[in-house]
């Protein structure tokens, strides 16, 4: 038997089937549209990434005899992203308001000024900062009269994208979101483990529209055929992609870490049954919860713009063909030619955290040819991970600092994964910025696998995470060069610049 592991991503969703040993038999992919109605706002159609999820998942059963052998479907999903939709007909009243949307920013700071960020971070393990979802809540009850009036009658839900893809995969039977994903709402008790009538209070979202937080790993119901490719499966696993991928790198004990690198980088630590606190702006976060109510917690550290800088680099201003073509173009020189560019094209998350500020270039001269560019890009995604990475090792939080970056022994390794981590140059620039080995495994799509494999443990396809453990197999190892601390110097300068430049006036 096999496990349909869908991933909703931020660009596209991805639909993989995945075998007992873990193995990727097939996979789908569809992308949806991206909508960017003012500057700094982010949005997308619920309706788009459900014909994206339909897409993926019926090119990844195209396989001969995929669909009758899929024993159960795990669901993994960007994080954040505020959706709306109405219970009886699943449609959606409005846009999905995105994670890297930053039209909270005014918000925030009007509840920080009334001294609630204390309260919150202490619930919640966050920050008040736009990133999060009920702020996002909080500006539709502000700006969409009619559409909250449906929230508040119960006739419309709210949710994020695994709960909305659920209630679709159901055919509206289930309005249901896991504790990882509750966990990033700025609503959610991570100490409790359920939805705070405190925080719902405060930014004014009634509780009675919210789904039911169930556990990552348990059946939470069924595929209705007629809404689903006629399949008739049990939703067993779902989890926000990064707690998935960290769950998917076989990081089951405290101490043990992944980075993925996708639109932007996530830095997880494992920290057990310990809520570890902060003082450096990473995040306290819920990293699953057991099939018996039992939760596990991470230290998070999140990087807006990677992957997506890389983008920008292709389709703002043409540089390149595809994102593959950085790695060839930035090894065509031998460093960056004094060029640092700080890519804050949506603020920068941790360990800065400013919404206002924004990208900057420093460095340009005459000589800069497109290849410098191109390799200050991947040095920038070098050392926004590292200044995380940073953070986590001097805070000394408890296992994390006890077993190093990745608590995988003597000598500590990161684990990594997503669509930048195949550029083989980043890699070896993480690896000499970190002074520590950076782990590829031979399955980078650990979002999709670590849902496959909350589903699976679920459904007994898996005895124990020991037993996943041994599925997981190396596809190379970087071990680290020399690091030249002048460059990183350069780089904090940068940032330091480019702080508040939106709030300056000149964004």
């Amino acid at each position: 038997m096999s496990i349909l592991a869908i991933d909703a991503g931020t660009t596209g969703v991805t639909a993989l089937i995945v075998t007992s040993d873990g193995s990727v038999a097939s996979r789908g992919y569809s992308e949806f549209s991206q909508y960017f109605p003012r500057s700094g706002w982010v949005e997308q159609l619920p309706e788009g990434i459900w014909q994206a999820t339909l897409a993926a998942c019926a090119q990844a059963l195209q396989a001969q005899d995929a669909a009758r052998a899929v024993s159960c479907i795990g669901i993994t999903n960007q994080r954040e992203t505020a959706v709306v939709w109405d219970r009886a007909t699943l449609s959606a009243p409005h846009r999905a308001i995105v994670w890297q949307d930053r039209r909270t920013t005014a918000l925030c700071a009007e509840l920080r000024d009334a001294g609630h960020e204390d309260r919150v971070a202490a619930l919640t393990g966050l920050r008040l900062d736009p990133y999060f979802t009920a702020t996002k809540l909080t500006w539709l009850s502000r700006h969409d009269a009619a559409l909250w009036a449906g929230v508040t009658d119960g006739e419309l839900a709210l949710g994020t994208v695994d709960s909305y893809l659920i209630a679709r995969l159901t055919g509206g039977r289930r309005h249901v979101t896991d504790a990882s994903n509750a966990s990033r709402t700025l609503l959610f008790d991570i100490s409790a483990g359920q939805w705070s009538a405190e925080l719902c209070d405060l930014f004014g979202v009634p509780p009675h529209a919210l789904p039911e937080v169930t556990p990552s790993s348990g059946v939470i119901g069924h595929t209705d055929p007629e809404a689903f490719l006629g399949l008739s499966v049990p939703i067993a696993g779902v989890a926000g992609d990064q707690q998935a991928a960290l769950f998917g790198q076989a990081c089951f004990r405290p101490g043990a870490a992944k980075c993925t690198y996708g639109t932007g980088s996530f830095v997880l630590a494992n920290t057990g049954p310990r809520i570890v606190r902060s003082l450096a702006g990473l995040l306290s976060t819920v990293a699953w919860m057991d099939g018996d109510g039992t939760l596990t917690y991470a230290l998070e550290g999140s990087v807006f713009v990677t992957g997506a800088a890389i983008q920008w680099l292709r389709d703002g201003l043409g540089l390149l063909e595809n994102a593959a073509d950085s790695e060839d173009l930035a090894r065509s020189v031998p460093d960056s030619g004094g060029v640092v560019f700080v890519p804050a094209l949506t603020g920068l998350g941790a360990p800065d955290w400013d919404p206002d500020a924004r990208g900057a270039i420093f460095g340009l001269t005459r000589g800069t040819t497109r290849a410098h560019l191109a390799r200050a890009t991947l040095e920038a995604i070098a050392f926004e991970v590292r200044d995380v990475i940073d953070v986590m090792t001097a805070e000394a939080v408890g296992a994390v600092a006890d077993a190093g970056p990745a608590g995988t022994g003597d000598p500590a390794a990161l684990r990594v994964d997503g669509g930048a981590a195949a550029n083989n140059l980043l890699m070896q620039l993480q690896a000499d910025q970190l002074q520590v080995p950076v782990e590829r495994p031979v399955v980078a799509e650990t979002t999709a696998l670590g849902a496959a494999f909350l589903a699976g443990l679920a459904t007994g396809q898996w005895s124990s995470t020991d037993e996943l453990a041994a599925t997981w197999k190396l596809d190379r190892r970087f071990d680290p060069g020399q690091r030249d601390e002048s460059t990183h110097g350069r780089w904090r300068e940068a940032v330091r610049r480019s702080l508040g430049w939106a709030a300056a006036g000149s964004g």
